[in-house]
């Protein structure tokens, strides 16, 4: 299993937002939307960074209310570690674990194509789970 399976089932759109954004702006759009971190990107769609709910609130907490004008590149995580469509789950994990990310963009030919968050980690793994389970019943069901 690899990130290109786990994106064909979650689906590939990715809130993105420009650098020159402000903070305020990020968080109410992460709000919305219901979502831990969004790409910060360029018109061509290459990655610049990424900026999550933690960066904004370690901005708040240093700066209160006067961080919200703040342009996200101030506060974004630049040039963040990406995968690609063909890594592993396993490699993902890894990756996500040892990075302590919650959230890896996923970058094909130098263009954003997809974002993998920890819950949908977990999902596939609930999956194969299910998988497993209804398989081993079948089985003994069968014998």
């Amino acid at each position: 299993m690899n990130v290109a399976q786990i994106l064909k089932q979650k689906g590939r759109e990715v809130l993105t937002i420009a650098p020159h954004h402000n903070l305020g702006h990020a968080a109410e759009m992460l709000g919305q939307r219901r979502v831990g971190a969004v790409v910060v990107a360029d018109v061509a769609g290459m990655v610049l960074g990424i900026l999550s709910e933690r960066d904004i609130v370690r901005a708040l907490g240093a700066r209160g209310a006067a961080a919200l004008p703040d342009a996200v590149s101030k506060h974004m995580t630049a040039n963040p570690t990406t995968v690609g469509e063909e890594t592993s789950v396993d490699e993902l994990m890894r990756v996500m674990t040892e990075g302590r990310f919650r959230h890896l963009p996923v970058v094909e030919d130098g263009r954003l194509v997809g974002i993998v968050s920890i819950g949908d980690v977990v999902k596939h793994h609930v999956d194969i789970l299910h998988h497993e389970r209804d398989s081993l019943r079948e089985y003994i069901a069968s014998a």
